[in-house]
């Protein structure tokens, strides 16, 4: 993500901790009608859409991507704005969606138990998870970050060397910052993270640039995101592994939402509320 374009995402998400209305968590998506008839029998869209409800993972500590407060009654961000884009190809409304919080820990096991059907929780494609759950997309492209607080000296990546750089466990992000000379530790939130940076227990937390902008701009006064992007992370949509009929599903629903302006309607509902326009969105990986 560029620096300019952080600057402004980082003002535009100002009001993002307080996020909760279902007007926000909403994007203008035709509901399918009998969608099951248009997926063969047997598979698990079929099943889906026969059952008429569907569980997806998603973050509820991510202003912007996927936040819900405690008086919330559902999560909103761009990842919740996927899932309900996805639900209703199946026919599916919002309301029949049960979201389940998915920590960056559980998201595998929750694939492989069945305890949600979708993760969508700035969940990066990686060749390692593909061995065991099933990713498409992906749907969004941004990059690694570092969140300082307001009076470091941190200026990007490099200044970080030998200290300590906090994530949550399970991240790509521990590993990557590792490779940058950091002392990586990790925490089960990325809200515990920014409590231990605003401390001064650890000299920088690191995730991707739009997560740490809905973070910075919740507390401006005591923290600031720093330094050009060291990684390049692509947010796919999780699947089990045992379904991977999804695939094709899942990069077709995206294929139609970037081409009928969907995908951008998410976007602009949430990190992109005051951008001048949504990036152009990124070529889908072709299923195996």
């Amino acid at each position: 993500m560029a620096t300019m374009t952080g600057l402004v995402l980082a003002a535009s998400l100002a009001a993002c901790g307080d996020a909760g209305s279902d007007e926000e968590n909403s994007v203008d998506v035709d509901v399918s009608e009998d969608a099951a008839e248009s997926f063969d029998e047997g598979t698990r869209m079929r099943e889906l859409a026969e059952q008429g409800t569907i569980k997806i993972g998603v973050k509820f500590d991510q202003p912007g991507i996927g936040y819900k407060g405690a008086t919330d009654e559902v999560p909103t961000g761009f990842d919740p704005q996927v899932g309900t884009i996805l639900a209703a190809s199946l026919g599916i409304a919002a309301d029949d969606i049960e979201w389940v919080e998915t920590i960056s820990a559980n998201r595998e096991s929750f694939l492989e138990s069945g305890e949600v059907d979708l993760v969508i929780a700035s969940y990066s494609i990686t060749d390692a998870r593909r061995e065991v759950v099933g990713q498409a997309g992906p749907y969004y492209v941004t990059g690694q970050q570092l969140l300082v607080p307001a009076d470091s000296d941190i200026a990007g990546v490099e200044d970080v060397q030998g200290q300590e750089v906090c994530s949550v466990t399970g991240s790509t992000s521990l590993d990557n910052v590792a490779a940058e000379g950091a002392q990586p530790r990790g925490f089960d939130t990325y809200s515990e993270c920014v409590d231990q940076v605003r401390d001064g227990t650890v000299a920088a937390m690191t995730t991707d640039g739009a997560i740490l902008l809905g973070y910075a701009a919740e507390d401006p006064d005591n923290l600031k995101v720093v330094g050009d992007p060291f990684s390049e992370e692509r947010y796919g949509v999780g699947y089990s592994i045992d379904a991977p009929e999804m695939c094709g599903w899942i990069n077709e629903t995206l294929e139609e939402s970037f081409d009928d302006g969907t995908w951008e309607e998410a976007f602009n509902n949430t990190l992109g509320v005051s951008l001048d326009e949504a990036p152009e969105p990124p070529a889908l990986d072709p299923c195996a």
